[in-house]
């Protein structure tokens, strides 16, 4: 069995490849940030399919559940106290419409998750050579 046939790394590195063309994007949007005309862009979130669906129904779902009364309850969970806007960017009088501080929080947001995927990649085959008794 060969390396790219392992799905943790097959994963791994299409989040690589997806995080490297994203920082490419952003980088465009920084560069052109004067450019008349320019409309920031970005890519799509990476989408990875369903593990229950991937491995079958034999996979069950996990639940909270408050077992005592003293335990803090569900209701905030996931819920955020910031509202989000998706509309687009005001537009400077020249038609450009990047904004700069947004691109540089997705840069660092980028390279964040580019160092978790790397860290992930090392320790998977740190594990991987552990098993092989190569360490």
């Amino acid at each position: 069995m060969a390396i790219t046939d392992i799905p943790i790394f097959s994963m791994l590195r299409t989040r690589l490849s997806w995080a490297q063309e994203r920082q490419r994007v952003l980088a465009e949007n920084v560069a052109n940030s004067d450019t008349p005309n320019y409309r920031a862009r970005d890519i799509a979130p990476l989408k990875f399919p369903d593990p229950a669906k991937v491995a079958g129904a034999n996979v069950s779902s996990v639940t909270l559940v408050r077992t005592e009364n003293s335990h803090m309850g569900l209701g905030g969970l996931g819920a955020s106290q910031f509202q989000t806007s998706s509309a687009g960017y005001d537009t400077r009088p020249t038609g450009n419409a990047v904004n700069l501080e947004q691109e540089m929080m997705k840069v660092s947001a980028n390279q964040m998750e580019y160092q978790a995927a790397t860290a992930l990649y090392t320790r998977s085959l740190g594990l991987l050579k552990t098993a092989l008794g190569r360490r």
